[in-house]
This record gives structure tokens, C-alpha cells and sequence, in this order.
């Protein structure tokens, strides 16, 4: 899988505009929206990612110092991606703890990503939250019957009928 690729496509069809940036010693795909900056650092393997992460955040945050400055509040927003694909799942932690070191800038690190779907999960911080629609035939008077069962029934049948609200507050009232 070409993360880099795949990554931009992701992130593109969340709202985030991306480029790439050819000057560092591994692909970078830089990206922002109006909130978030970041940069996401392709390395080709677990073992390069975790002896050589530092120094490239270091050389990608020196580069792009002047705009991060003129970032305004989207300056708090900054983040740092560190992915690989062929990593030994033994090292899954020690990539992992990078996330943990909060200095410079906000942090995911992930090794041994091999489909697309491993590399959603590991963007999904920077995804808009989506809820899947519930589509079909659902009986929604059932739905709100289950909802409201602590309710008296004869007010949640009047809620339900063509009873007024001021009908259903009474009954609510008088109920036991």
C-alpha cells in the first residue's frame, strides 16, 4: 500500500487540502484545514521510524518555521504523523509511545499498516466524527416507546395521539 497516496486521499475527502513536500529525507504529505496543520512522515520501516523521527519532525518544523509562525491559533493544531508499513509487530509499542512525547507538536505514530483500513483507524483523530444513517423501514413510534418506558403510558399514548402539550403536561402531573 502507498501511504503516502492513500493518506492524501483520506484526508482530502475530510476537507483538508495537501501537498507534498519533496525536501525531506522521507516522503512528506503536509495537510490543513481551517483548525489543523500537519505533517505526515512515510518511513520504510518500524526500525527507521523509531531511530530517525526526531530528527526529521525537527527538519520539517525548521522548513516550514515561518508559516507555523503565521499560523495563528491553527499554531496549537500542530500535527506530526509517523507511519510505516513494514514494521515488526514487536515494535508496535515502542512506535506507539512516540505519541506519548508532547513536545513541538501533536503526535501518531503507527507501524506495520498494511491495508487502508489500518490507516483510517490511525488518522480517525483527524477525521470528521461520521454516524452511519439508519435506513429502512424502522418503526419509530416503537423506538420512542422503548425510549420513554419509564414513563405513564397513558401519557406517552397522548404524547404519541393528538394530544395538546399543555394535555400531556396534566397527565404527566397527575401520574402517580
Amino acid at each position: 500500500m502507498d501511504i503516502a497516496t492513500q493518506s492524501e486521499v483520506l484526508l482530502r475527502s475530510a476537507g483538508y487540502e495537501t501537498w507534498t513536500w519533496p525536501g525531506g529525507s522521507v516522503p512528506v504529505v503536509c495537510f490543513e484545514n481551517a483548525a489543523v496543520v500537519g505533517f505526515l512522515h512515510v518511513f520504510a520501516s518500524g526500525e527507521s521510524l523509531l531511530a530517525d523521527w526526531q530528527q526529521i519532525q525537527q527538519a520539517t518544523l525548521g522548513r516550514h518555521a515561518a508559516s507555523l509562525r503565521s499560523a495563528g491559533t491553527k499554531a496549537w493544531n500542530v500535527y506530526a504523523l509517523f507511519l510505516a508499513c513494514g514494521s515488526e509487530p514487536a515494535l508496535a509499542r515502542q512506535i506507539e509511545r512516540i505519541e506519548e512525547d508532547f513536545s513541538m507538536t501533536r503526535k501518531i505514530a503507527r507501524g506495520d499498516l498494511r491495508t487502508v483500513a489500518d490507516l483510517r483507524r490511525t488518522l480517525l483523530p483527524l477525521l470528521p466524527v461520521l454516524s452511519a444513517p439508519e435506513i429502512g423501514g424502522a418503526d419509530y413510534r416503537a423506538r420512542l416507546r422503548a425510549r420513554l418506558s419509564d414513563l405513564p403510558d397513558d401519557a406517552v399514548a397522548a404524547f404519541l395521539g393528538a394530544a395538546s402539550a399543555s394535555e400531556v403536561a396534566r397527565i404527566l402531573v397527575d401520574a402517580p
